[in-house]
């Protein structure tokens, strides 16, 4: 049955694989870059009026660089599982491409969306919380619900690319 194995394991299979780790790898990162901004922003407004408080602000900048990590990783684990040629005929499935595709959709949308919500919640309550200091614990747990978004994109992820070695 020489067809099937080109009908399963057709030559555009790998395309779909990179493009998963790209996108993981481009969206986390475009998550983390508007969150690290936008919390920057909140920072250095709010260190002009007290600066001995910009250590303890800059927590949403670190969450923000962390969903990049989470892009990264993805992205790893998927190029490393890309295969085109095993002894001598194709074996990178069409449904191991569109499963790292998937994985990495998830892990880069969710880093994306979590970048957002971590840059905007990160500049209005770093200015808050300096005015006042009781808003601080609140900020932090806002930012953990956000971080949390970007986390269930990698396991998600992850849960994809394991399915597809399987």
């Amino acid at each position: 049955m020489p067809g099937t194995i080109d009908a399963l394991c057709p030559a555009t299979a790998p395309f779909f694989g990179f493009m998963g780790a790209a996108v993981a790898l481009i969206f986390a990162n475009l998550g983390a870059a508007y969150g690290t901004a936008k919390s920057g922003v909140g920072v250095s407004s709010m260190g002009v009026m007290k600066p001995d408080l910009i250590m303890k602000s800059i927590i949403p900048v670190v969450m923000a660089g962390v969903l990049g990590i989470y892009g990264l990783i993805i992205a790893v684990i998927i190029s490393n599982e890309v295969t085109t040629v095993e002894e001598k005929a194709p074996s990178y499935t069409t449904f191991k491409a569109f499963a790292h595709f998937g994985g990495g959709l998830a892990c880069g949308l969710s880093g994306l969306a979590a970048g957002m919500a971590i840059g905007i919640v990160g500049e209005t309550l770093t200015q808050a919380s300096a005015a006042q200091p009781k808003l601080f614990v609140g900020m932090v747990l806002i930012l953990i619900f956000a971080e949390a978004l970007g986390l269930y994109g990698l396991i998600v992820g992850l849960i994809l690319s394991a399915k597809a070695s399987s």
